[in-house]
């Protein structure tokens, strides 16, 4: 039998694919990769927060796993929906890489606080962290896979480009980071740095068993249970300025630092709690909990009234 990876089209994501595929060649089992074009990636002329639709990356690879016409859906981990349908499972979470957003430049010395710089990125959680911690920059509108951004950076659309550190790092642009932003300040977005598996709940359970041990990180997942439990609760995506990050202690405790910052970058809030790894669900809930009734309801709704 030869399994069929689903992916998107993108180079980092054929990458993605092609790391997947290599760990379950390893494992015995044949692979196929099968690209494929998301919503996500047709529109361009819009930013994700504009598009409106959830799963804007995800929607046609799952397509294709109720189809049969794929087992496996590969994607990056902060691409998946807060909600998974309920014919649909994530099997397994390739372990983490480094989390940290980074600055890219051609510029070596490329300074922050220079009044006037431009950064381009497609997040709203990232504009809102930079309008945060760095008011002096703007912000401008960077969609389109990495090539392409980097074209723009080169043709001088930007000064810098604010990037997740693993898609840098898997595509080979290391030298080009100017600035690590630090991971307590600019927290990730759920899921960054890892890459998820997804297949239909009806793939055959033995099949399932060897597939997850063989691309399944353990610890990666526990804190990405917790992480997308926080998601969850708060009903957001990646279209609303939240963040969370999870790290499990030796002791086996998952310590969860999540919250959601406001458009502006004025309005913040953030909660920090530990428990069990085995209390992963139970956690992410939590923290939603708290961070929403210390004024993040508040915030979500300035951020749908605004958007209209």
């Amino acid at each position: 039998m030869t399994i069929r990876l689903a992916t998107r089209g993108s180079r980092l994501a054929l990458w993605q694919a092609e790391h997947v595929a290599h760990l379950l060649h390893q494992a015995g089992l044949a692979t196929e990769i099968v690209p494929m074009t998301t919503i996500g990636d047709q529109v361009q002329d819009r930013s994700l927060a504009k598009i409106g639709a959830k799963g804007v990356f995800t929607e046609e690879l799952e397509d294709s796993l109720r189809r049969g016409e794929t087992h496996l859906a590969v994607h990056s981990a902060k691409d998946v929906q807060s909600t998974i349908p309920e014919d649909l499972e994530l099997l397994a979470f390739l372990e983490r890489e480094k989390v940290n957003d980074v600055v890219l430049s051609f510029n070596e010395h490329l300074a922050l606080d220079k009044p006037g710089i431009v950064l381009g990125t497609s997040s709203t959680r990232r504009k809102a962290q930079l309008r945060r911690y760095y008011p002096e920059a703007t912000t401008a509108e960077a969609r389109g896979n990495l090539q392409t951004r980097l074209r723009k950076l080169e043709e001088g659309q930007y000064d810098g480009l604010v990037l997740a550190y693993a898609g840098v790092h898997r595509m080979g642009y290391e030298h080009l980071v100017r600035h690590t932003l630090p991971e307590t300040r600019f927290v990730p977005a759920t899921g960054q740095g890892s890459v998820a598996v997804e297949c239909a709940v009806g793939l055959d359970a033995a099949l399932k068993q060897r597939i997850k041990a063989a691309l399944d990180h353990p610890a990666t997942h526990a804190c990405l249970l917790a992480e997308r439990a926080f998601l969850r609760v708060m009903e957001g995506g990646c279209s609303i300025p939240s963040f969370a990050l999870a790290t499990l202690g030796g002791t086996g405790q998952l310590r969860l630092h999540a919250g959601i910052i406001g458009l502006s970058g004025e309005e913040y809030v953030d909660e920090t709690q530990t428990a069990p790894a085995a209390d992963a669900l139970a956690l992410g809930a939590a923290v939603a909990d708290a961070v929403l009734g210390r004024g993040g309801r508040e915030i979500l709704a300035s951020i749908r009234e605004h958007r209209g």
